[in-house]
């Protein structure tokens, strides 16, 4: 694709689940994660294109998932990815699993959605409300997972008319094989995949 200079005025960065569960040691998730994080550096490589972006002007968004300790937003039998999440007591609001990690702590001017306890960041959130009361037409999506959460808000995007980025070497999967198939296949398909290099150029 053409890289051309984005107005930090109509573009946001959207920072998916950068919390201690997924990105410190010690979090409930971080070992399924830690060998795709190591593989494309992407929690320094975020963090660098945050602090970047944040000097230009550039809306910088987290998104974090929590729940209530009894994880009462959640059906009494949860399936799927929200269903291990409540069996293994991941991302309460109350413990430091669900707080964001120290690295990509919010900082003045940062925005943080607000009611993410499903997969996709639009769903459950403001981030709409959000983004459209700032006038960002275009997102960049980072975090966890690859073929989970980012694919789902990029879907999102994709379909409510934002034109909508994929930082591939900001984000990270389970398993290398679950990453680089979603980054192969699926992101072209709703979005402009970029690395964080590329991306920067366009700051």
């Amino acid at each position: 694709m053409a890289y051309t200079t984005l107005d930090p005025k109509t573009t946001a960065v959207v920072c998916i689940e950068f919390q201690n569960e997924f990105a410190t040691p010690g979090g409930k998730l971080h070992d399924a994660v830690k060998d795709v994080m190591e593989s494309t550096q992407m929690l320094e490589k975020t963090v660098k294109l945050t602090e970047e972006a944040r000097k230009k002007g550039y809306t910088i968004i987290h998104a974090p998932i929590v729940f209530s300790d009894d994880y009462r937003e959640l059906s009494a039998t949860p399936y799927g990815i929200l269903g291990n999440v409540k069996a293994g007591g991941a991302f309460k609001a109350s413990e430091w699993g669900g707080a964001i990690c120290d690295a990509m702590k919010p900082r003045e001017g940062d925005v943080v959605v607000e009611g993410k306890r499903g997969l996709c960041g639009f769903a459950s959130t403001n981030l709409d409300f959000i983004l459209r009361q700032r006038g960002i037409q275009t997102i960049a999506l980072s975090g966890f997972l690859t073929n989970c959460c980012v694919e789902s808000t990029m879907r999102s995007a994709y379909e409510r008319g934002y034109n909508v980025l994929t930082l591939t070497d900001c984000c990270a999967a389970t398993s290398q094989e679950q990453h680089d198939a979603a980054v192969k296949f699926t992101y072209p398909m709703f979005s402009k995949p970029a690395t964080a290099e590329e991306f920067a150029k366009q700051l």
